[in-house]
């Protein structure tokens, strides 16, 4: 699946505030490189059906055991074995006797005693990858965990890694703590660098399946078909603490839909709750949803959040423009799209404005190989669109009680024709503060 740069913020996958990020909101991890391999994952949508499957069920199987995950593991485990293959030691007694050994010990004190530290946070490596292994049942392997674990078992098969998964350190002789340490050092590092990086990508998958538990998000039915579609039920916005639920349906038979309704009504949200879903879809992740069906995309690509470049001279207005270029050219290769666009044409005139969006929406409606969800504030085009029997018309619906704005957020059949601009003016009190501009 193809997204680029741009989209990925639309959708705040990644946000420098934590709390608009979604990687954030999914982070369960309980290392470093398990929070580095789940950023990986979470920027590399899957390739294929079988892909996506595969990963639904590592996280299905890692979900089973989240609950009785053993605790052996820390980040700070993960950082004393890094600290240990990255400090300069002097050179361990290549066959160490019980003399050689304590006169290391004696005239490298400090070396010594890192060593004998260290070995105790290897032996706990070593013992939480077996409490690993035997906790998860075989028969909830996927092809990724069956490798990963199966690797795992090797390379915990070596060399005296089970006399070091089984000793205290504190009670190791001078002797032992040479010999396991050069052992690690010299012959097992490369070996535990991997096993490092096989723990991170549990961790991440682990930190996935705690995330769908603890939000309840329900795994996608995926469909090999030829057209672009997806229905979903109750769906909502991951990140909302009070979401309220959409129900959506695009088809090929069905594949634009217009949406329009006054400023803060919900448009956004809706676009990017569509948006977030499918491309969790396409990580192999649970969605926020009561139901959600879908095909295979091969991409999705959003024109939401677009900015001027001063540096480059380049307007608002030009970027909407390459934007939307750029849209018209992924398109047209007749492959399977998504895509989402908010409000188009901020960056001129009205009259230009309503003259540009026309025309673009009646040529972006001549693809059938793509799903698009367009809002737009300006309702006045809709009518001119009633003729294409492809595009649904949909609003959200505001409401003015005693002057003040109700939002439902629910969507209703047609298009919107409210102006609320000017009370939102008058209701958060600019209004009154231009009159008083003056006057004192």
């Amino acid at each position: 699946m193809q997204i680029d740069k741009t989209t990925i913020q639309d959708l705040s996958i990644f946000h420098h505030e934590q709390e608009q990020a979604i990687c954030s909101m999914l982070d369960f991890t309980h290392t470093n490189d398990g929070r580095n391999y789940l950023q990986f994952v979470l920027s590399h949508p899957l390739d294929s059906i079988a892909a996506i499957h595969d990963t639904q069920q590592t996280i299905r199987a890692l979900s089973a055991v989240a609950d009785h995950w053993p605790p052996t593991i820390t980040n700070g485990t993960i950082m004393m074995m890094e600290k240990f293959f990255d400090t300069a030691i002097n050179s361990y007694p290549h066959q160490p006797t019980v003399l050689s050994a304590l006169f290391y010990k004696i005239f490298n004190s400090h070396d010594f005693s890192l060593t004998r530290y260290s070995i105790q946070h290897f032996a706990d490596f070593f013992t939480g990858l077996q409490q690993i292994l035997a906790c998860i049942d075989e028969d909830t392997y996927s092809k990724k965990l069956s490798a990963w674990l199966q690797r795992i078992r090797q390379l915990l098969d070596k060399g005296m890694i089970h006399e070091i998964a089984q000793c205290k350190a504190e009670k190791l002789s001078a002797r032992e703590v040479i010999i396991y340490g050069r052992f690690l050092r010299h012959h097992f590092k490369i070996a535990t660098q991997e096993l490092i990086e096989l723990f991170a990508k549990i961790d991440a998958y682990l930190s996935l399946a705690i995330a769908c538990k603890k939000f309840n998000l329900l795994f996608p039915e995926f469909e090999a078909a030829d057209e672009p579609f997806v229905t979903a039920e109750n769906l909502f916005h991951i990140l909302l603490e009070k979401p309220v639920p959409y129900s959506v349906d695009l088809s090929h038979h069905k594949n634009f839909l217009f949406l329009t309704g006054a400023n803060m009504a919900g448009k956004s949200t809706f676009i990017k709750a569509l948006g977030v879903a499918v491309y969790l879809a396409h990580l192999g992740i649970g969605v926020p949803a009561k139901s959600f069906k879908l095909s295979f995309f091969d991409g999705i690509l959003s024109n939401i959040h677009v900015m001027d470049n001063i540096v480059k001279g380049e307007s608002y207005f030009f970027n909407e423009v390459q934007r939307i270029k750029n849209t018209i050219e992924k398109i047209s290769d007749g492959k399977k799209w998504l895509i989402l666009i908010d409000e188009l044409f901020k960056g001129t005139n009205m009259e230009d404005a309503m003259k540009c969006s026309k025309t673009v929406i009646e040529g972006l409606n001549k693809s059938r190989n793509a799903l698009f969800v367009l809002s737009t504030h300006l309702y006045e085009i809709g009518g001119s669109l009633q003729q294409h029997d492809n595009m649904i018309f949909r609003y959200f619906e505001t409401s003015v009680v005693k002057d003040q704005l109700m939002f439902s957020y629910q969507l209703k059949d047609g298009v919107s024709s409210d102006r609320l601009g000017y009370l939102i003016l008058r209701r958060e009190g600019v209004i009154d503060m231009l009159n008083e501009i003056g006057t004192k």
